[in-house]
């Protein structure tokens, strides 16, 4: 895959560490730049990677980079008995459960600290697992969708919610001037890490969406894969089926 992009390249620490020191230390201000950097369309791409998963009437679902608990939260309205949800922040994740506390959802969703690449949980365990925006974080992206069909029960399902890149004139060209200056730029200033933001645009680039990224589902033991762009392919749901 290549040598992977990292916030730091000046640091020692591997890809994994660097993540979670990244959003341990924006933690308090990442879910208004989530909000405010997509406008608010993030909400609606996660109804619509949601509502993905009605027919299949999954009663435990794993979210994976789970962060502030936003998809698990979300996740509610398909009537689930469980939701556990994973991630490698832990300040990310004090703020994710108080949501879920303040919510009153305490009984049905568990955050837990959790690493894609060895989940703790054992095989064929879950319904359906989610990602949202946070693959392209993994270390080892390989690994980390092998250790997802694992925990996976046979027939369940994979949506992974990304970011991709649209190809068509101008929103390719206006994606692009937004994710390289404007976006950086705005999420230093807010939320003091100088790192964060432009970290996020290049990984973004070296992901491998689309057809690439199918392939690689289908390889670690998928089928039955799927690829839906979002807003003129600003964003991608990807789903698929463990065999």
């Amino acid at each position: 895959m290549g040598t992977p992009v990292v916030p730091d390249i000046k640091s020692k620490a591997g890809k994994k560490e660097q993540v979670a020191a990244m959003f341990n230390n924006i933690a308090h201000r990442y879910d208004f730049l989530n909000h405010f950097f997509s406008l608010g369309i993030d909400k609606i791409w996660r109804r619509k990677a949601i509502n993905l998963l009605k027919k299949e009437n999954p009663q435990t679902i794993l979210d994976v980079a789970t962060g502030t608990g936003d998809f698990a939260i979300a996740a509610m309205k398909l009537h689930p008995q469980r939701i556990n949800g994973i991630d490698i922040s832990e300040k990310m994740l004090e703020i994710g459960r108080e949501k879920i506390k303040n919510k009153k959802l305490e009984k049905i969703i568990e955050l837990s600290l959790g690493d894609s690449e060895n989940i703790k949980f054992p095989d064929n365990t879950f319904d359906a697992v989610t990602v949202a925006f946070g693959v392209r974080n993994f270390e080892n992206l390989e690994l980390g969708l092998k250790e997802i069909n694992r925990v996976l029960k046979k027939n369940g399902t994979l949506v992974v919610l990304e970011f991709s890149q649209p190809k068509k004139f101008p929103v390719k060209q206006l994606y692009k001037f937004y994710f390289s200056n404007i976006l950086p730029f705005f999420g230093k200033l807010i939320s003091k890490d100088s790192s964060a933001y432009t970290y996020l645009p290049e990984s973004v680039i070296v992901f491998p969406y689309g057809e690439k990224f199918l392939e690689l589902l289908q390889s670690t033991g998928f089928s039955n894969t799927y690829c839906k762009q979002l807003s003129f392919g600003i964003s991608s749901i990807y789903t698929g089926k463990k065999v």
